[in-house]
């Protein structure tokens, strides 16, 4: 049996179209092609995908944060691999490749958050290098989803 290939792919605005062929279970809830459109638009927000045979299976989305005093940093807003799909690398290659495209953008700084028992996340995050850091409360309204 032949190994599927694996392809990471930046999309733009004009790539919306591609969220309309996501496998069932690789984002949270299903995508709205609108907000998918306007998400890639906004100019700040990036995101990258993991595709095979057209479908996507995996992807990684963040945002571009300007302050008036300091470097642009780039927070990474989410993560997700198919279960089908995981453990074979394609975090770390989605990972790295908002990575790059972060710091095309001129970003000096990147940052991701996760829940203290989400440990596939962490160990992702330790592989590629990240330090890890401790004593940091967050706060929501609204019961924002993070």
């Amino acid at each position: 049996m032949r190994a599927e290939t694996i392809t990471i792919r930046h999309l733009g605005p004009e790539d919306a179209d591609v969220l309309t062929r996501v496998r069932p279970g690789t984002f949270d809830h299903p995508v709205d092609l609108s907000a998918a459109w306007a998400f890639l638009a906004a100019g700040l927000n990036e995101m990258v995908v993991a595709l095979t045979a057209g479908e996507v299976i995996g992807f990684a989305s963040g945002t571009t944060i300007l302050h008036p005093d300091k470097a642009p940093a780039f927070f990474v807003s989410e993560v997700g691999v198919h279960e089908d799909y995981r453990r074979q690398g394609i975090g770390t290659r989605l990972m790295r490749k908002i990575f790059d495209v972060a710091r095309d953008r001129g970003c000096e700084g990147i940052w991701v958050a996760t829940e203290g028992d989400n440990t596939a996340a962490r160990a992702l995050y330790r592989h590629l290098g990240a330090r890890e850091t401790g004593d940091v409360v967050v706060y929501d309204w609204d019961d924002a989803e993070l």
